[in-house]
């Protein structure tokens, strides 16, 4: 069966080196006005699978440039009207519509304050892009899928490429100009998981873990199969799986573990080996031998991606997976049942 979510999805490294070449003036500019401003902390306001890559943006704006990153809490502002002080913060909102009123709502009221805002969208014309100061366009053309792919890892470029900009690191940027290659690799490294997912099309859920830049992989991943497949997907912290949901595995679930290097996380490989002494079914993404032997789905990343731009590589192989259960389960990943392209949450 041919889809426009597998399209999407290989148009990834080609949207990936776009917006890479054509978005390095907006990041700049944006990241010398947050400069300009002293920006002191920062927040991130998006819903859906933009929520995931705000998760990445906490990681790689806490990592690379110290900024202390929290989630916001849209209904503080909507619901609440009760909006925190946002006066000598950056705050970033993500969205691929550009659409959600609640998330447009963060960031006015942050420029009413004085905050430094950006706006992360696929629609410059959007209100979420008329309600910031600037504007990082994702440059990803159309994506006709609800499920989202290709704006998914174009929003973690454009937070990597922010990162990159407020540090003024050339290296950042060596880094950042490997990774449409790398994506392309995973996809080519990921092939024959349709011949693999109907032995897994009757399980009733699944559990994905992932750890550091990667908790944001965990957490878009089992997002992917909710919406594709239609099954219960959690994601996890290892570190959190291991303080109590952990317990579920008497029943014997799929789990997936996200385990790039070269970085390891004794959590992490802790619940691998438990997976593997209760007999779970194992899946793996990873470029870790180790964590790859045994695992009855392994999916192959390509060497040397540097950790903190791992999760735009990561995440594919469980696009991909997300992809082969549903049709494993007869769905149509393009239109899974009750959802729309864009929501409009207040």
């Amino acid at each position: 069966m041919s889809t426009l979510y597998d399209a999407e999805l290989r148009e990834q490294p080609a949207s990936l080196e776009r917006l890479l070449g054509q978005g390095r003036a907006a990041a700049e500019a944006a990241a010398e006005h947050v400069r300009h401003r002293g920006a002191r902390f920062a927040v991130l306001a998006a819903r859906g699978s933009s929520d995931n890559a705000a998760r990445y943006g906490q990681y790689v704006l806490g990592i690379q440039n110290r900024l202390v990153a929290a989630l916001a809490t849209p209904s503080l502002f909507t619901h609440y009207r009760a909006a925190p002080s946002m006066g000598d913060a950056l705050v970033v909102g993500i969205s691929q519509s550009g659409q959600s009123p609640d998330i447009v709502e963060v960031l006015r009221e942050a420029s009413r304050q004085g905050g430094a805002t950006i706006a992360v969208t696929n629609d410059p014309g959007s209100p979420l892009a008329e309600a910031a100061e600037f504007v990082l366009p994702l440059l990803a053309g159309p994506e006709r899928s609800v499920a989202a792919t290709k704006t998914y890892t174009a929003q973690l470029m454009a937070l990597a490429m922010l990162s990159a900009a407020l540090s003024g690191d050339e290296q950042a940027w060596a880094d950042l100009r490997g990774v449409p290659d790398a994506v392309a690799r995973a996809i080519d490294g990921s092939a024959g998981l349709e011949s693999m997912a109907p032995r897994f099309r009757d399980y009733a859920g699944l559990v994905v873990v992932g750890r550091g830049y990667n908790l944001s992989t965990a957490f878009e991943v089992a997002l992917k199969v909710k919406e594709t497949a239609g099954i219960l997907a959690d994601g996890y912290s290892s570190a959190d799986f291991l303080h109590g949901p952990k317990a579920i595995l008497e029943q014997r679930p799929p789990v997936l573990v996200v385990a790039p290097g070269p970085r390891t996380f004794e959590d992490l490989d802790g619940v691998v080996r438990l997976v593997r002494e209760l007999a779970a079914p194992l899946l793996a993404i990873s470029d870790r031998p180790e964590i790859l032997e045994g695992a009855e789905v392994a999916m192959s990343l390509p060497q040397g991606t540097p950790e903190w731009l791992s999760p735009i590589v990561a995440v594919v192989p469980g696009q991909l997976w997300a992809l082969a259960l549903s049709l494993a389960r007869g769905r149509n990943p393009d239109a899974p049942v009750g959802l729309s392209k864009v929501t409009l949450t207040r």
